[in-house]
């Protein structure tokens, strides 16, 4: 359903800025749904969302992954992310910099978030 990206070798995780791909609305208690889009082929696109409720699906995030999927705007880094994260959620997060990179890891490998350093090589 989703196209992969490769796997991340060769970088410092901790250096490289997250900016997310898809649009995403806030629910309760401060939980985020990231708007993955159903079809990207045109002509899907064009002759089968209208017919459908939605052209998204909703991704659901629990309150560590959307305080991080917030915070991915393009102005920080991974490692200032985790220190924010630490001192909003204290010890409940640890070991932070295992879960964020892991989460954001994933999030790149399903085309979530892309990293601006990324981008800027290519």
């Amino acid at each position: 359903m989703f196209k992969k990206n490769k796997n991340l070798t060769e970088v410092n995780y901790l250096e490289l800025t997250p900016i997310r791909s898809y649009n995403h609305i806030e629910e309760e208690e401060n939980k985020v749904s990231v708007l993955v889009p159903r079809f990207t082929n045109k002509f899907l696109v064009k002759y089968l969302v209208p017919r459908l409720k939605s052209p998204d699906i909703k991704v659901k995030l629990d309150k560590f992954g959307s305080a991080a999927w917030l915070k991915a705007d393009g102005n920080k880094n991974v490692q200032q992310i985790c220190n924010e994260l630490l001192s909003e959620f204290g010890e409940e997060i640890n070991p932070v910099v295992e879960r964020v990179t892991k989460f954001y890891t994933q999030l790149y490998q399903y085309q979530f978030i892309s990293f601006k350093e990324l981008k800027e090589r290519k």
